[in-house]
């Protein structure tokens, strides 16, 4: 698509530091980075969301995300990597083409979770409906 940013990365249109790239997919530092060395992995093929990527480019993805965080804990010394992959401007997708984050985390590093973990747990009608929806 002429108009999307990381379909023009991926043609070579847009620089980019490249650290993988194969037939389905490429990875790029993240010129925005939440941590030292924050990458994307974007399929080459344009598709805006999970629901629209091919099962070929979503698995090629999850393979080169599990490479680099391999490389971000021998490489970079992180202490842990976040996989991240967000879905639609309420889930804070900014570019509207499929891509997975991957964040080195370190041990000091300002991210924190989005949401609280604790608190009540979900439970009778409010989850049950919930469960049944994706059934």
């Amino acid at each position: 698509m002429a108009d999307c940013l990381f379909c023009r990365i991926v043609a070579g249109e847009l620089p980019s530091a490249r650290i993988h790239e194969d037939d389905r997919v490429i990875a790029i530092m993240d010129i925005f980075p939440a941590t030292r060395g924050h990458a994307l992995v974007i399929p080459r093929a344009h598709a805006a969301d999970i629901r629209d990527v091919a099962d070929d480019d979503l698995a090629a993805a999850a393979r080169v995300a599990q490479h680099l965080a391999g490389r971000a804990y021998e490489r970079l010394g992180a202490d842990g990597v976040t996989v991240m992959q967000s879905n639609g401007a309420a889930a804070w997708q900014t570019v509207l083409h499929y891509h997975v984050h991957v964040i080195p985390r370190y041990k000091d590093d300002p991210l924190e979770l989005p949401w609280t973990p604790g608190g009540e747990p979900a439970t009778g009608a409010a989850l049950e409906g919930a469960a049944a929806a994706y059934r």
